[in-house]
């Protein structure tokens, strides 16, 4: 039995999210929160609170043990991106863009 947790459309580049879940793929979940809170990446506190959140549905919706659990799965996909424009010099115009991301993270117990 395993159980989810998505964070979609979080305002954090997909590239930099992917750092930090990498982190924690195959890790024992008590390890992984330990990982992630002395992580010092601007997704590490998105990643724990998802975590957290993912530990709580195995545990109250399927009544899975919190000690036995592994992160098996974990993933971040591009969400919509923001575009937005700065202006620059001789009246020209260039584009920023302003990623998301779609965050999964899957536990099942070991």
């Amino acid at each position: 039995m395993e159980a989810k947790a998505h964070a979609r459309s979080i305002r954090i580049a997909p590239r930099k999210a992917q750092l930090v879940v990498d982190l924690i793929r195959g890790k024992q979940v008590g390890e992984a929160i330990a990982i992630l809170r002395h992580t010092p990446k601007a997704a590490s506190p998105i990643v724990e609170k998802l975590l957290n959140s993912a530990v709580a549905n195995a545990e109250h919706n399927y009544s899975l043990d919190v000690n036995k659990l592994v992160v098996t799965q974990a993933y971040v996909n591009q969400g919509p991106t923001m575009k937005r424009f700065r202006p620059r010099a001789m009246g020209r115009a260039s584009r920023i863009n302003k990623r998301t991301s779609h965050i999964t993270l899957v536990v099942a117990e070991k």
